[in-house]
């Protein structure tokens, strides 16, 4: 996502949006991930998913801190504003699914995939809607690896509707 909002921001200058997209992958998507790859590892965290509700906390706080960590070095090095928008949401998204996953698995796959692509139908326009299909495609592969109900999946998406829509649409 950062990666085709940087690039439409910047274009013609692909360089340029590389670079930035590359900047809020690694604080939101790299950073991270190694945060749960390393608790793993260590046997902190019984797997990737974070299937223990007891184990969630700490990365997803993690998680927390290394976007707020990114959108402050975009913010300061003047990155497009599309993509900071992006970032705000991403950390909207990823904190209401923090508060929520403390009492309730909700699915976080499912609100990072309908706050994606509705950010995109925002930036390309009406056009983008079948892809919200991706969103289905996401909640069914959840509910049949077993890590999700349909109404954990159902509320994930809606929950990434909600924060990213007016998220993006506030700030872009």
């Amino acid at each position: 996502m950062p990666l085709i909002i940087a690039l439409h921001s910047t274009a013609p200058a692909v360089v340029t949006g590389l670079g930035w997209a590359l900047l809020a992958i690694l604080f939101c998507s790299v950073v991270p991930y190694g945060v749960i790859w390393v608790g793993v590892r260590r046997g902190r965290l019984t797997d990737h998913h974070i299937g223990v509700r007891e184990q969630r906390r700490m990365p997803l706080v993690y998680g927390l801190l290394s976007v707020l960590v990114g959108l402050a070095a975009l913010v300061l090095a003047g990155a497009p504003r599309p993509l900071v928008a992006m970032v705000v949401v991403m950390f909207a998204v990823l904190l209401i699914v923090t508060a929520i996953n403390q009492a309730w698995k909700l699915s976080a796959h499912a609100a990072v995939a309908s706050g994606s692509m509705s950010v995109l139908v925002i930036v390309f326009g009406l056009a983008l809607i079948p892809s919200l299909a991706i969103v289905a495609l996401v909640g069914w592969s959840r509910v049949q690896l077993g890590d999700h109900t349909i109404g954990q999946v159902v509320a994930g998406a809606v929950a990434g509707i909600l924060i990213a829509v007016p998220t993006f649409l506030l700030l872009a």
